[in-house]
């Protein structure tokens, strides 16, 4: 596919087809990493899970040897299912 490089504002910006959005596994409104390697632009998707955050960065946080505990929420207060 061969695209323009456009003004936009203060901005430049190269539209996109949607076929190639989809196979790339980009939508509308997702965060993408742009960089130049080697003289070339790469688009790459941000894979991003819960609230913005990488799961496996969070696990390689969790010290050795760590067991998780029981919590205890109190008693049911609406239509809760325990």
């Amino acid at each position: 596919m061969k695209s323009k490089v456009q003004r936009w504002g203060k901005s430049q910006g190269v539209r996109i087809s949607k076929k190639i959005l989809a196979r790339a596994g980009i939508s509308v409104g997702d965060c993408v990493d742009v960089v130049v390697r080697d003289g070339v632009i790469v688009v790459t998707p941000v894979r991003q899970i819960r609230g913005k955050r990488d799961l496996r960065k969070l696990v390689t946080g969790i010290p050795k040897g760590y067991l998780p505990k029981e919590w205890v929420w109190g008693a049911p207060v609406g239509k809760e299912v325990w």
